[in-house]
């Protein structure tokens, strides 16, 4: 959304009348653009338009309601306020019926103009805000997976059927394939209002495995203190991610199919059932079925998960998505870093489709961080050279204090705020580095 800086488009054919508005705005501190007719102001608002609008009723062409309503067309939050000589009761009831934000009838005082004015500005303003924030807010929450074959568009229409719903849900993939990006796109997808709690349960050694996910009650165990809520618990009202579920304990397991069942859990040392309100979304990279039959995992918790199962293919077999994951990539890791995208040689993308990326989507993402921070060019000359470390190291350092440079126009004030260093510690590298900032003005991009 673009929003220009707050101003006040005044629309008034009266000369003498618009002067004196002017000057009262500008002596208040706020811009002000006059106008005669109502045309040619119109043209200059969009729906991220920043200010506020301030038009006489009576005027050469379009009047003032009819302004009015072009406006509230373009975006109905934009404050219109309306001034005449010649209004009544009825016209401004009419005018704030249409959506005015004041009415306000000469002869007036330049100050209560005034106050209004500002009042509508401020009024924008939180509007405007409010709009950043809920935008932030839905682009954080969005959760895209990104791809053309037509497995991974059967998930997204299988994630908008089942995202809305209670069903509990069973991802398989290898590593690296994305499986918790699918877990929270359907949290975000579910509308649901609580936390998408993580577990990854390969990761949690087993002597805490229970007072983790389950909770416990002080005095259940040594050293428990205080009473814990568990994840399960923690993820009331949301969703709750068990990655690697391969490896949960066997005798937690029975404990979790109470929880999918029942849902209701206890904590441990207790015997009071408290209600669960959460989505489970298990995550596994290998066959539970066959775990099952070999008695490596319960069946009948198997089958209990084994409602909705989805299955994301390895990297190796949507290689025609390599492309577009590259381009998101790339965005992304230029956002993150706070760094330009580099060209993209046609060459790169070969590559990239041709390796058969054991680690999935996870390793074409790193490889891709790289690229855009330069490594990847400078791991390929040193791998030619047979440079130490060292070497590297410092060749890299140079580059990202040359393209610092050059986005600021050999500022060095600047180039050490883009790389979140003091000045001095800049200065110092550039004399290592013999870097002279004068060099970099001409070349500023």
């Amino acid at each position: 959304m673009s929003i220009i800086r707050p101003c006040v488009l005044l629309i008034e054919d009266d000369a003498s009348v618009r002067l004196g508005i002017e000057q009262a705005l500008s002596l208040a501190d706020i811009p002000v653009r006059a106008f005669e007719r109502a045309e040619p102001a119109l043209e200059r608002i969009a729906a991220g338009f920043g200010g506020v609008v301030v038009t006489d009723v009576r005027l050469p062409g379009m009047d003032g309601l009819a302004c009015l309503a072009r406006v509230t067309a373009i975006d109905p939050d934009i404050p219109v306020v309306l001034i005449t000589g010649h209004g009544g009761v009825a016209m401004a009831v009419q005018a704030m019926r249409e959506g005015a934000y004041d009415f306000i009838e000469k002869p007036f005082k330049s100050d209560r103009l005034v106050e209004v004015v500002q009042r509508a500005l401020d009024r924008r303003r939180l509007v405007l805000e409010n709009r950043q924030l809920k935008e932030a807010l839905a682009e954080r929450r969005a959760v895209r997976l990104i791809g053309e074959v037509p497995a991974i568009q059967n998930i997204r229409r299988v994630v908008g059927t089942i995202a809305p719903t209670e069903v509990d849900v069973l991802i398989y993939g290898e590593t690296g394939t994305g499986k918790e990006v699918l877990a929270r796109a359907i949290h975000a997808a579910s509308e649901r209002r609580g936390e998408f709690v993580a577990i990854n349960c390969a990761a949690m050694p087993e002597s805490v495995f229970e007072s983790e996910v389950f909770g416990h009650e002080a005095g259940a165990f040594t050293g428990a203190i205080k009473r814990r809520i568990g994840k399960i618990e923690h993820a009331a009202g949301g969703t709750l991610f068990l990655d690697e579920i391969e490896s949960m304990p066997l005798a937690l397991q029975v404990k979790l199919l109470r929880v999918l069942q029942e849902r209701k859990l206890e904590r441990l040392g207790s015997n009071q059932s408290i209600d669960v309100d959460c989505r489970v979304i298990a995550a596994s990279k290998s066959d539970l079925k066959a775990l099952a039959d070999e008695g490596r995992f319960r069946s009948d918790l198997f089958y209990r998960l084994n409602v909705i199962c989805l299955q994301l293919p390895a990297l190796r077999e949507r290689k025609e998505d390599i492309p577009l994951l590259v381009t998101h990539f790339l965005q992304e890791a230029a956002r993150r870093y706070r760094c330009p995208i580099p060209p993209l040689p046609e060459h790169q993308i070969d590559d990239w489709v041709a390796q058969d990326w054991p680690g999935n989507v996870r390793e074409l993402r790193n490889a891709v961080d790289r690229f855009c921070l330069g490594v990847a060019v400078a791991e390929e000359r040193d791998a030619d050279t047979g440079a130490s470390l060292s070497e590297r190291m410092d060749r890299f350092e140079r580059q990202l204090i040359e393209d610092a440079l050059r986005r600021s126009g050999g500022s060095v004030g600047a180039a050490a705020e883009r790389l979140q260093m003091p000045r001095k510690t800049l200065y110092d590298k550039l004399q290592r580095h013999r870097l002279i900032p004068d060099d970099y003005r001409e070349r500023a991009s």
